[in-house]
């Protein structure tokens, strides 16, 4: 959810296991793995947090949006409110350009190395 608007919606493992929205994907990469010796890359946020008094249009999340500078910066989108659409039974994401950014974050999510133990 950000700023009163769902933004990733299915069953609870599969949305934690394999987020899709980078708004979700940033807080689960800091999630420590119990095994010492996996290594996760964590996501940071850029931008400042938006208004919730006055929130942007469109899109909520996309003042923030990481991905905007490598898709092209498409002006697409961010007037109005997205809608959710399906990555895999019930698991939904609400993305303008998800067809870009749903393999964008599961690099991320996959972005994990194990290291030799000391």
């Amino acid at each position: 959810m950000c700023l009163v608007s769902l933004v990733e919606a299915g069953d609870v493992d599969d949305v934690c296991e394999r987020p899709l929205h980078p708004y979700v994907v940033s807080p689960l990469s800091a999630v420590p793995d119990p095994d010492p010796r996996v290594r996760k890359r964590r996501i940071v946020l850029a931008g400042d947090v938006p208004s919730s008094v006055n929130p942007p249009s469109g899109c909520r999340f996309h003042p923030r949006y990481r991905l905007r500078k490598p898709v092209g910066n498409p002006e697409i989108g961010w007037s109005g409110r997205p809608l959710f659409r399906e990555f895999g039974p019930g698991h939904q994401v609400a993305c303008h350009i998800s067809e870009v950014v749903v393999p964008a974050a599961a690099a991320a999510t996959a972005a994990t190395s194990s290291v030799a133990p000391a």
